[in-house]
């Protein structure tokens, strides 16, 4: 893994290149699934500029579910409805020629169509969707996640279920999950989208992957169980302006 700064900070706790937006987001009871895949198959959906992050000569494909909640304008302003809905994304690992590290977004499914559209205008692939938690509340908790694309386009349904004496705070666990931005396009533009939020309460976890055609339908293949489950609580979210990456038009 490259030598950098601490993963656990944020960009714009200390970085004043970034300027924060008066945006906020709660994600709460986040399940996170990982497989291993090869470099070459994340090369073809980076962003001109941005290269696929690597952790001991792979990088990962990630299936990400949870619920946002509080999303607010301001400190104030909460947006009660179109602020909360639940939201299952693929992701991969980047990493650009500054040294940022991110995430790029294969797909992002939501149930809220006004801000399905909202992130759509902003170059994020967000897909309207049936979307819903299925959290399970026997003996042993789960968290999970089912989602119904219209049209037949894909679905995917899994239950995580963590235990909470087991804190991930392993090096990749960390890897993973200390993601403090976006790479995506604006236009003929790369950016990188800033997010800050507090370190990850993390917890090692076993997952039913009952179905899954999500990442399919992204467009890579993986094989059996998941190589990385994870759950956490949550945390609270501030956005940042984007901005153009060094050296690209």
């Amino acid at each position: 893994m490259h030598a950098d700064r601490d993963p656990w900070a944020g960009p714009l706790g200390g970085d004043a290149t970034y300027a924060p937006l008066p945006v906020y987001q709660s994600w709460s009871d986040v399940v996170f699934l990982h497989w291993r895949i090869p470099v070459a198959a994340a090369q073809p959906y980076m962003p001109q500029g941005v290269e696929p992050d690597v952790y001991a000569g792979k990088t990962w494909v990630g299936l990400i579910g949870f619920r946002v909640t509080r999303t607010c304008l301001g400190q104030r302003l909460r947006l009660p409805y179109v602020g909360a809905f639940t939201e299952v994304n693929v992701r991969l690992y980047s990493r650009d020629a500054a040294g940022q590290r991110g995430v790029v977004f294969l797909s992002l499914d939501a149930d809220r169509l006004a801000f399905v559209l909202g992130g759509r205008a902003a170059g994020l692939p967000y897909v309207w969707s049936r979307c819903r938690s299925t959290a399970t509340h026997s003996s042993f908790r789960g968290y999970g996640y089912e989602v119904e694309r219209f049209r037949c386009q894909g679905t995917s349904s899994f239950i995580a279920y963590p235990d909470v004496d087991c804190r991930a705070v392993d090096g990749l666990s960390l890897w993973l999950t200390a993601r403090f931005g976006i790479h995506t396009r604006m236009g003929q533009r790369a950016v990188y989208l800033p997010i800050s939020h507090p370190p990850w309460r993390l917890y090692c976890a076993a997952a039913t992957a009952a179905e899954d055609g999500l990442v399919r339908a992204a467009g890579l293949t993986v094989h059996g169980p998941p190589d990385s489950v994870l759950y956490s609580p949550g945390v609270r979210t501030q956005f940042g302006q984007p901005r153009q990456l060094d050296g690209l038009s």
